[in-house]
């Protein structure tokens, strides 16, 4: 893969082999950062995971750093008040089912109570494929909508290991102060931690490295972590 000039340049700034410590890390992908917009800063973990293991949870990171998020409930009538209260862009039943279904999209999260996820599950095609389909797993399937709707107004965001066995993550933009960014990282790492699988055996995390939209990676030291 080619890389730009300013890519190339930015390698030659720093040790690749090294690993630092997570602030010195940070601080480095800030000072690499080369474009003229506020670069997203992400954390990617490397897990020893088996084929038949998986990573895949939710986290609330301390420091947000998105514009708050439009949430959907599907729910019936007797739970609208709630959603509603809570704080939810949307609400309703049948009616949002056949707007979804239409081909409308403009929101950025949806929660589903339990009573409804027959008829939710028809949408499967369509919110499946965008990452939208509520999921008992990541919280978005309860009658508990209040809660759910303030830890997500929150920022509470769902990471998973992919099929090589990393977890990538937003954990920030470049302009916030590297304090801000690691209390992310450190967050996202206890989630990843607390999910180990039962039976995993020896070094579950293999390698961090944090980056910006643009910049090169930056490996972090394990040991500083542990």
């Amino acid at each position: 893969m080619r890389h730009g000039k300013q890519y190339v340049e930015r390698l030659k700034q720093y040790d690749r082999t090294v690993s630092y410590d997570l602030a010195a890390a940070l601080d480095l992908v800030k000072r690499l950062s080369f474009a003229k917009f506020d670069e997203t800063v992400d954390v990617s973990v490397k897990l020893k995971l088996k084929k038949s293991q998986s990573v895949r949870d939710t986290v609330v990171l301390p420091h947000q750093f998105r514009e708050e998020k439009r949430i959907l409930v599907f729910c019936k009538a007797e739970k609208e008040k709630e959603a509603q209260e809570a704080g939810a862009a949307f609400v309703g039943a049948e009616d949002l089912i056949e707007k979804v279904k239409g081909g409308w999209l403009d929101f950025d999260v949806a929660v589903a109570t339990p009573d409804l996820m027959k008829d939710v599950g028809k949408l499967g095609m369509i919110l499946g494929r965008r990452g939208l389909m509520p999921n008992p797993k990541t919280g978005t399937v309860t009658f508990d909508l209040k809660t759910a709707i303030a830890e997500l107004r929150k920022g509470r965001t769902e990471f998973r290991a992919d099929k090589t066995g990393v977890v990538h993550l937003a954990v920030g933009k470049v302009s916030m102060t590297v304090d801000g960014i690691a209390e992310n990282v450190r967050a996202v790492i206890a989630e990843i931690k607390r999910k180990r699988p039962a039976d995993a055996k020896g070094a579950f995390m293999q390698t961090v490295s944090v980056a910006s939209t643009m910049g090169p990676g930056v490996w972090v030291s394990l040991k500083d972590e542990e």
